[in-house]
């Protein structure tokens, strides 16, 4: 009888915690929720585990009892942030022959695991990662959704595909030789479970070859993501069907030529007839920002992006950017800051849908500190509402990568990918540097500012 008792006492306190773990409710902050209508004040979203089951204020919505209660007064609380244009293989490093030679049988046991890792803490929960060895990109993706590693939603590229891989790149880029070919590596991306197709310097590649590239991805089901460099990238992607355009390119020329503004107003004209609306990721800040960065480059010091690398490696990535002003790779880039502010206006006012990417790990953009960055960016400096940049970063990414029946808006039925800050982030765009609270699934990774680090998993895949 004793023994039965007992075990009845420890089976519900197991429930009770369990249920507990299960059951939350965020309470009283401003809410956002990335549908771009009015913010809900004194919002209340009750969470019931991977799943948001209601959403209002608290004269709307009761709280059960048994539910978790989290405050988030004071707040402004907003759907988990994407960024959709990110390389967990890269980390600010500025050589990259050096990194791409010196860093590749690290790329899954550190290299990747700690990128995914920072974009989480820092209120990514979805991201787009655009250019990475397939088996290493298929391990971290699987890792991830397996709940072996922490860190964001991951939709993945794997190679690039251009017409040759540029020598000392072939892990990561992938040459096409013919139509047969080119179809076949598209295959073999979908069969991996990559989710998108990048293709750059198709402006060199016959053309029958870039066609078959992007009619053997829409076969299978999957978004085509091209570089906007080259005006010809640009004319040549438009004529085959590209879905979503990467960059602002055309360095130092100060806008867009008329004959491809034409083109891209015709195509955003389609809209759903051509399949959906015409995206571009403009990647915008880390031009915009490199004078600053270059002369006041205490922000290079902090941290937040030397979490789960190896001392080796911070200290190779810190001598690699000690001196910004001696990098080939940026001595163009005052040049060409002069022209992003009209290229941007040019492809806001054209009606393509701009989403919010960074090219997070290129030289001295670090994974911790982009994406708040580029909306910085946008909202400051560009004039861009506020309302439309949150959606940028929540609502378009999701659409454009097909799971808004899951995420990027905090209603109910959609996963409880959740962010907040303290302070009103509408007024006040650049708050989202010190994100407070991250809830990914419904799991908390960092509350009132502190990493919560019992939930975090960092168990490697093999490189």
């Amino acid at each position: 009888m004793k023994i039965t008792l007992a075990f009845i006492v420890i089976m519900f306190s197991l429930f009770s915690s369990c249920n507990a773990q299960q059951l939350k409710a965020f309470v009283g902050g401003m809410l956002v929720d990335g549908t771009g209508g009015k913010v809900i004040h004194d919002s209340v979203i009750l969470v019931n585990g991977e799943r948001i089951v209601a959403v209002g204020t608290e004269k709307e919505v009761s709280i059960p009892d048994g539910y978790q209660i989290i405050s988030t007064e004071g707040m402004t609380v907003l759907p988990g942030l994407w960024d959709m244009h990110v390389h967990l293989m890269i980390n600010g490093h500025a050589d990259y022959k050096h990194w791409d030679t010196a860093y590749i049988n690290k790329l899954g046991s550190e290299i990747m695991p700690a990128s995914a890792e920072q974009l989480l803490l820092a209120g990514v929960t979805s991201a787009r990662d655009l250019g990475a060895p397939l088996k290493e990109s298929k391990a971290i993706k699987d890792a991830i959704n397996n709940g072996d590693l922490s860190g964001p939603r991951m939709f993945m590229s794997g190679p690039f595909i251009q017409h040759e891989p540029y020598p000392g790149t072939e892990a990561f880029r992938w040459g096409v030789s013919s139509e047969r070919d080119a179809r076949q590596k598209v295959r073999r991306l979908k069969e991996a479970g990559m989710d998108v197709v990048k293709l750059i310097d198709h402006d060199v590649m016959p053309l029958s070859h870039a066609k078959a590239v992007v009619d053997e991805a829409h076969k299978q089901g999957m978004k085509v993501v091209g570089h906007s460099h080259k005006p010809d990238e640009i004319r040549i992607g438009l004529k085959i069907g590209i879905d979503n355009f990467e960059h602002t390119g055309l360095t130092t020329a100060p806008e867009y030529p008329e004959d491809i503004m034409t083109m891209l107003k015709e195509r955003t004209a389609k809209g759903r007839i051509s399949g959906g609306p015409l995206y571009w990721t403009p990647t915008v800040e880390g031009l915009w920002n490199y004078d600053y960065t270059r002369d006041n480059s205490e922000e290079l010091d902090n941290h937040c992006w030397k979490r789960g690398l190896s001392q080796a490696t911070v200290d190779d990535i810190e001598q690699s950017i000690q001196h910004p002003e001696r990098l080939d790779y940026m001595q163009l880039t005052p040049k060409r800051k002069p022209t992003l502010k009209t290229k941007f206006n040019q492809l806001r006012n054209s009606g393509a849908i701009l989403l919010v990417g960074t090219d997070s790990g290129i030289p001295m953009k670090f994974h911790c500190q982009s994406t708040w960055h580029e909306l910085q960016v946008w909202v400051d400096e560009f004039g861009v509402p506020v309302m439309e940049a949150i959606q940028a970063a929540t609502y378009w990414p999701a659409k454009f990568m097909g799971v808004d029946k899951d995420l990027g808006t905090i209603v109910p039925g959609k996963y409880a990918d959740i962010i907040a800050v303290k302070g009103d982030a509408l007024k006040y765009i650049n708050l989202l540097q010190h994100v407070d609270l991250v809830v990914k699934g419904g799991v908390i990774y960092k509350e009132k500012g502190a990493t919560k680090e019992e939930n975090l998993t960092r168990v490697y895949p093999d490189s």
